[in-house]
């Protein structure tokens, strides 16, 4: 059996608030192996955000072990933890994170800029990674000249371009019309198919979960269920353009 890409060992974090104490995960046992496309479930204060925000070495855990591809990262400096952010895990967010005054290439290379990569390399990187995600044509377009779908494909061949260990998406649809989100997943599947890609999803809704093969549901701060989705729901890509006379997404 591989090991492990991701494994969390009795992972707890707590935050204080005054007086209080916040318990937001309460004991977290975890194993992810390569290769897997994984939806992470859970309401309002489940916990959800936090795991995520430490799974992609943005938060540390209170107790409890995190290991990343066998290192223990949980007592890693923060220069360690970025080093590990910028070279292994792909973010997508739900609100796409572009910055207005690049083009989609430039957005697409920033990762690439951290890693100290030559410029001519970033670029022909960048270019590759919008080809991967259907954006050809559109690489000197601006975030305000491009749809919402076409935004958040932007942001997922930024996810892509350093080729990373895990792609980490929070609600990656959130942002997105019934049929733009369907075209996103469809293109999140297809990298996770084609390239072995381990992807894991951070959610509320059941219908983005549906397309992952794997379901892991979370209630106040610990996993109530950890399920195989036998037939996982498949998307179909449409066009990255959207239809004339439609506004953005």
């Amino acid at each position: 059996m591989a090991a492990p890409v991701i494994k969390l060992e009795g992972v707890t974090r707590v935050y204080a608030s005054g007086e209080n104490r916040v318990h937001a995960l309460r004991g977290i046992d975890l194993e992810i192996t390569a290769g897997e496309m994984v939806a992470i479930m859970g309401a309002s204060g489940s916990g959800k955000s936090t795991l995520m925000h430490i799974l992609g070495c943005l938060d540390k855990p209170t107790g409890g072990r995190y290991l990343f591809r066998g290192q223990d990262v949980t007592g890693l400096t923060p220069d360690q933890l970025a080093y590990i952010r910028n070279r292994q895990i792909g973010f997508v967010f739900q609100s796409f994170n572009l910055i207005g005054n690049l083009a989609a290439w430039e957005n697409v290379a920033l990762p690439l800029i951290y890693a100290g990569v030559p410029r001519r390399e970033m670029q022909v990187r960048a270019l590759a990674a919008l080809q991967q995600v259907g954006l050809e044509g559109r690489e000197h377009h601006q975030p305000n000249q491009l749809s919402g779908g076409q935004q958040q494909r932007v942001a997922i061949a930024r996810a892509l371009v350093n080729d990373p260990a895990i792609i980490l998406a929070d609600e990656p649809t959130g942002a997105l019309d019934t049929r733009t989100s369907i075209e996103v997943m469809a293109i999140i599947q297809k990298l996770h198919q084609e390239k072995g890609l381990t992807v894991i999803i951070v959610t509320h809704e059941p219908d983005i979960a549906a397309y992952c093969r794997r379901l892991v549901r979370l209630r106040d701060g610990q996993i109530i269920a950890d399920e195989v989705i036998t037939q996982p729901r498949q998307a179909k890509e449409g066009p990255a353009t959207p239809p004339a006379g439609e506004g953005k997404a």
